[in-house]
């Protein structure tokens, strides 16, 4: 234990911390343990300089950090990119909480003039905190073309208990949103939990870039909460054509969505959805 009453879970020791609350019910009150997830800061850097501190649950950590390079615009594509390693200070040591990118020597000048005047400093509850003015959170990604999907709605359906099951963190903690990768068969592909909405799609997207698998054009992508802006620009990136969501969308949202040719699903629970945007990938039982 240290000294703020704190201390690493055996349940999952990157993650998750446990406490000691008090604890009332009506007008008794008792002293117990709960569990927490841990929110740390994570580092990322470019060719040895700062680029963004962003607030996250620990765990793919170079997912989250080559996710939020393409959802912000720095890099294109996994070409961009020569290595994504953990940081070591001047002894070699691993630096923890710190990761480090380094891309083709051709793409840095370009990066260093366009980026590090930004200073990013990115909370769990904002995905657009590096920007300088409105029009930077403009996604500038071509819409998605036309496509042939087509979704029964009796797969949407079933989808967020195959996500809830799955959420081993938050049944401990019920302190993670979850963001899954879902196939059109309805199959759980991959899933990432996270203290933040945004950081939680990022680890998806920079599992594909780090895997090869990207773009998701075949694919849906279901978060536990509400959906934002941010959530639809990052998709656009990843090229998903479908995002559902267990609660409403923001008008942002929407109207991005509409836009970007991106299916909208939101309030996806007990066998009833709201499709705000692009319905006809939804087809009958």
């Amino acid at each position: 234990m240290n000294n703020s009453g704190f201390w690493r879970s055996p349940l999952d020791p990157e993650r998750v911390m446990n406490t000691r609350v008090t604890r009332w019910q009506e007008s008794v009150q008792e002293q117990r343990e709960e569990y927490l997830t841990v929110e740390e800061p994570c580092e990322v850097r470019l060719g040895g300089r700062s680029l963004a501190v962003i607030m996250r649950t620990p765990g793919h950590d170079h997912e989250l950090a080559l996710g939020f390079l393409l959802t912000e615009g720095i890099i294109q594509g996994a070409e961009d990119v020569l290595e994504v390693r953990t940081a070591c200070d001047s002894d070699g040591l691993p630096l923890a909480n710190v990761v480090e990118v380094t891309l083709r020597a051709e793409l840095m000048e370009d990066v260093a003039a366009r980026t590090f005047r930004r200073n990013f400093a990115v909370s769990s509850s904002c995905g657009l905190c590096g920007k300088d003015s409105i029009a930077d959170v403009f996604c500038t990604s071509e819409p998605l073309p036309p496509d042939n999907l087509h979704i029964p709605a009796s797969r949407l359906y079933g989808l967020p208990v195959l996500l809830r099951a799955a959420q081993a963190v938050f049944t401990h903690t019920g302190g993670l949103h979850a963001a899954g990768l879902f196939s059109t068969q309805g199959e759980l592909v991959l899933l990432r939990e996270d203290v933040g909405r945004h950081n939680a799609v990022d680890k998806l997207i920079g599992h594909g870039l780090l895997q090869g698998t990207l773009p998701y054009s075949r694919f849906i992508l279901l978060v536990s909460g509400r959906t934002s802006f941010e959530i639809i620009q990052k998709a656009v990136r990843a090229r998903i054509p479908c995002i559902a969501a267990i609660s409403a969308p923001s008008s942002l949202a929407v109207e991005l969505a509409e836009q970007s040719g991106i299916t909208l699903i939101g309030f996806l629970r007990a066998r009833t959805m709201n499709v705000y945007s692009h319905p006809e990938r939804i087809e009958h039982f």
